[in-house]
């Protein structure tokens, strides 16, 4: 079989991907594949902003120390000081590309906010549709590319690598990943993409879990074909609930932003008792990890289904000029927030771990870059600071950019020697499956067991019961992936079956409670022990402590030692 190679692949069309192929494009051809439409993506839900030193009474330490501060004690120091000196840069680029940050009605500068965990006001926003201003220039330009491919309605469904094609586990330093297998949603057909450079730009996984802010293409498929491929990934523990998600079933995704409560906004009990300056000096602007387990704490203790979010103090005209998508959504289910407050729950938001990288976005596999979500890069740490995110995905795109460009010459030649033996996809016996009920299923089991024993506060017994159940899920869901026709459900059930098991065997080995993982049977944090990443290795099957290596990306081995 003789495949065209393309350059570049990027799968996954959020601000991670977007401005890869954007860099690449210059040096390349660039097949650019999303699962859904090309404006799916959890950058386009972005409310708050991007954070950056702006302001005169603002510096590179202050937004380095509120970074650890809020990353409890894990965050790879040289990566937060590193990324936070490159962020002015990166909204250079990003106005270059056409978007346009909220000026100061003087025209002084940036409108800035501030949210939680932030100790001065440095988030450069658009409104409160930060992440549809990026995305939409970003995928404009990438529309109108010459050189960029996209191809929509497209699901990845496995990482094509040397190692598969010569039937071997993968080993370290040698196995390459050569492009993907690609379900095209018209048809059904699955197409061997190949390519010299495979980024993942796929996001988090926050359909592992049955209430999230997150958009329904949010099921992992990155972190679960890297793992199959032979990479590790590390932190799935530290999954971060959004404390504040509106609380109405005809909306069940739409986040009130960070950046309300950075206005003045504060959390009550539906009574209307103020809660938040019993659990945290700085009340209603804590991490978000303080918060979401306050809400928590405050529902469980008094039975509600839901806290209220007043936003009184702001002022009924800042509410209109500053959340205009706020209050329009709201508006339209009939709650008018500029007079009454905002019933709002926590929901899964973020992972702050992912696939293993280095300081390029490289991951364990030659030719696969990582970058936004699905990646671990050491920013967060234990927990995310607000609005890090879209930074983070945008100096990491950048950088792996240049890095795959840098080697560029050299995976061409690497692939072109291999992509004639890459075969097509072979569906062996499986058939056309006649009811879709068993996958439905199984889709809200998972979903729901992990809401229930492994969200906001766990412990080891319903960690165990979690274990065993999805254990038994996994077995069901991989028999029937081999036995029938593979369609985007049926791929997407077994990606969160998969990082469902990953994320409750990394909180089982995680026995302490540190930022977001807080674990009732361990409630202090230890740090002479659990300073130190939880590693989940496909080659061996473990899940381990691991601690960082004076030079942490030399080799695998080198890498990230087992303690």
């Amino acid at each position: 079989m003789s495949l065209p190679v393309h350059d570049f692949l990027v799968i996954g069309s959020g601000l991670a991907g977007l401005l890869f192929a954007l860099e690449a494009a210059a040096h390349g051809r660039v097949a650019l594949v999303t699962k859904r439409r090309a404006g799916d993506s959890n950058t386009r839900l972005a409310q708050g902003g991007i954070a950056s030193v702006a302001a005169a009474d603002d510096s590179f330490e202050r937004h380095r120390a509120d970074t650890l501060a809020a990353g409890a004690g894990l965050c790879r120091e040289e990566v937060v000081a590193g990324v936070i000196a490159e962020a002015p840069r990166t909204i250079e680029l990003l106005e270059s590309h056409g978007t346009r940050f909220c000026l100061r009605a003087d025209g002084n500068g940036y409108d800035l906010g501030r949210e939680g965990g932030h100790s001065r006001r440095r988030i450069l926003h658009a409104a409160d549709a930060t992440g549809e201003a990026i995305a939409d220039t970003l995928l404009a330009r990438a529309r109108a590319h010459p050189r960029i491919e996209l191809r929509e309605d497209c699901c990845a469904v496995d990482l094509i690598t040397t190692s598969k094609l010569e039937r071997r586990a993968p080993r370290a330093g040698e196995t390459r990943v050569l492009g993907a297998y690609i379900l095209e949603a018209d048809g059904g057909r699955i197409q061997a993409l190949a390519a010299a450079s495979t980024l993942l730009a796929t996001g988090g996984c926050g359909k592992v879990y049955r209430y999230t802010s997150n958009p329904d293409v949010a099921t992992g498929d990155g972190l679960a074909m890297a793992y199959r491929a032979g990479a590790r990934l590390a932190n799935l523990e530290f999954v971060q609930f959004h404390p504040t998600c509106l609380y109405d079933p005809r909306e069940t995704h739409f986040l009130i932003s960070e950046a309300v409560r950075g206005e003045g906004a504060f959390l009550t009990s539906i009574s209307g008792e103020p809660f938040m300056a019993a659990y945290h000096a700085d009340a209603d602007l804590a991490p978000r990890d303080v918060v979401a387990r306050a809400i928590d704490r405050e529902m469980k203790r008094r039975g509600d289904r839901h806290v209220l979010l007043d936003l009184g103090r702001i002022g009924a005209e800042r509410i209109r000029v500053r959340f205009p998508n706020i209050h329009r959504t709201c508006a339209a289910l009939g709650l008018e927030i500029t007079r009454q407050p905002i019933p709002v729950v926590p929901a899964a938001h973020y992972l702050c771990g992912g696939v293993l990288t280095d300081a390029e976005g490289r991951t364990d596999l030659a030719g696969l870059y990582a970058a936004g979500e699905v990646a671990c890069t050491g920013l967060h740490g234990a927990n995310r600071l607000a609005s890090n995110s879209l930074l983070e995905s945008a100096v990491f795109a950048r950088r792996a950019a240049g890095a795959a460009v840098a080697g560029l010459d050299d995976a061409r030649r690497a692939v072109a020697r291999i992509a004639s033996s890459v075969p097509p996809w072979d569906p062996g016996g499986a058939s056309v499956a006649k009811e879709s009920v068993l996958v439905n299923a199984h889709w809200e089991l998972v979903r729901t067991l992990m809401w229930d024993f492994v969200g906001i506060v766990r412990n080891d017994h319903r960690l165990h019961l979690a274990a065993r159940y999805v254990r038994h899920f996994r077995r069901s869901v991989e028999s029937y992936y081999w036995d029938f026709l593979l369609d985007s459900d049926l791929i997407e059930l077994r990606n969160i079956a998969l990082l469902a098991e990953l994320i409750i065997r990394s909180a089982a080995c995680r026995r302490e409670s540190r930022g977001l993982h807080c674990n009732e049977d361990h409630p202090e944090r230890n740090d002479p022990r659990w300073r130190r990443d939880t590693v989940v290795d496909p080659l061996s099957g473990r899940v381990h402590a691991a601690r960082r290596d004076d030079d942490p990306f030399a080799s695998r081995e080198g890498r990230w030692r087992a303690v």
